[in-house]
């Protein structure tokens, strides 16, 4: 699709997104079937790599809320991941009404898979662009998710 000429200015920017995100997720894909992680579902790898970020990660809520599934496909989402080894789940001790999830040792190794990945497609990026411009793209997408999160916010 990317390739650097005057042309890729007409792209429209939901379409670069797209496509961007798909070389990621690509990635990640691949070096989790090639480490035998081959069944992580759909929307697993949003879940294991945010849990995978401990406490300055989103919390579990958060994430099946960025998702933007209904709570039964997020509770078929957390289920598969448990069943398949990924995730486990216990009684929170201060409040026996509430789950905690977190990962399990074939969870951990997974998000470090998928880690790994994101790394080396982030390097090569940087390679091409620079820091610097990472760095504004970063910077750009931050807002864009900015810009959501207000629109939701007056909205409610």
């Amino acid at each position: 699709m990317a390739q650097e000429n005057p042309e890729n200015q007409e792209i429209v920017m939901p379409a670069l997104l797209r496509h961007a995100r798909t070389t990621y997720g690509a990635a990640m894909r691949r070096a989790l079937a090639e480490a035998g992680y081959d069944d992580v579902p759909r929307n697993g790898l949003y879940v294991i790599g945010g849990l995978a970020l401990g406490a300055g990660g989103a919390p579990l809520s958060r994430l099946i809320e960025e998702l933007g599934v209904s709570k039964q496909a997020a509770g078929q989402l957390i289920d598969t991941l448990v069943l398949r080894g990924y995730l486990e789940r216990t009684v929170d001790e201060e409040d026996r009404r509430r789950l905690t999830v977190t990962l399990t040792p074939r969870g951990k190794a997974a998000a470090a898979a998928q880690a790994g990945a994101r790394e080396k497609i982030d390097s090569a990026l940087i390679a091409r662009v620079g820091r610097d411009n990472v760095s504004r793209t970063r910077k750009t997408l931050v807002a864009l998710i900015a810009i959501a999160e207000e629109k939701a916010q007056r909205d409610h």
